[in-house]
């Protein structure tokens, strides 16, 4: 999240109750009480912190990756309104649309147009990119943020 710091900083702790909204609904972290400053490339092999549900505590390695998962489960919590629990394990196994908030979410919500749908989609496609098993495998913060920063259309042709 911080690409343009010569040292890394990692949050640990990302998640739903440490994401604050604005008067424009911009979203800003609170809570940097287990934030860590990384060498670039680096990790620290230590006592994981952070809340249950937003990390994967076996890995045991704190790096950037760990906030790319927690990312991820936090996208997943807003589209479906509620925490996606052991859903995060089967994600590999299930289908983009499997995962529509229609399936998942708040079943009183009205269904979305079609460019929403899209976009949706994009951003479940983009969440269980940063919850793969294998941290190597994540993308990092930088692509996240670019991939989010894509004009709408580009969205659109990512998802299909």
């Amino acid at each position: 999240m911080h690409h343009e710091c010569s040292s890394s900083i990692i949050h640990i702790d990302i998640s739903g109750a440490n994401i604050l909204l604005d008067s424009d609904y911009e979203a800003h972290i609170s809570d940097f009480g287990t934030s860590k400053l990384l060498k670039l490339d680096s990790s620290n092999w230590t006592q994981i912190a952070g809340t249950y549900g937003y990390i994967l505590a076996y890995t045991m390695a704190e790096t950037e990756k760990c906030d790319v998962y927690s990312f991820g489960v936090v996208a997943l919590e807003v589209i479906m309104g509620k925490h996606p629990r052991e859903l995060i394990t089967s994600l590999p196994t299930l289908s983009v649309d499997y995962l529509l908030p229609a399936n998942v979410g708040d079943s009183r919500m009205l269904p979305p147009t079609t460019q929403v749908e899209k976009l949706v989609k994009s951003v479940l496609i983009l969440s269980r990119a940063c919850l793969n098993s294998n941290p190597q495998e994540r993308p990092t913060m930088w692509q996240v943020s670019n991939i989010l920063a894509m004009d709408d259309e580009l969205w659109i042709d990512i998802s299909g």
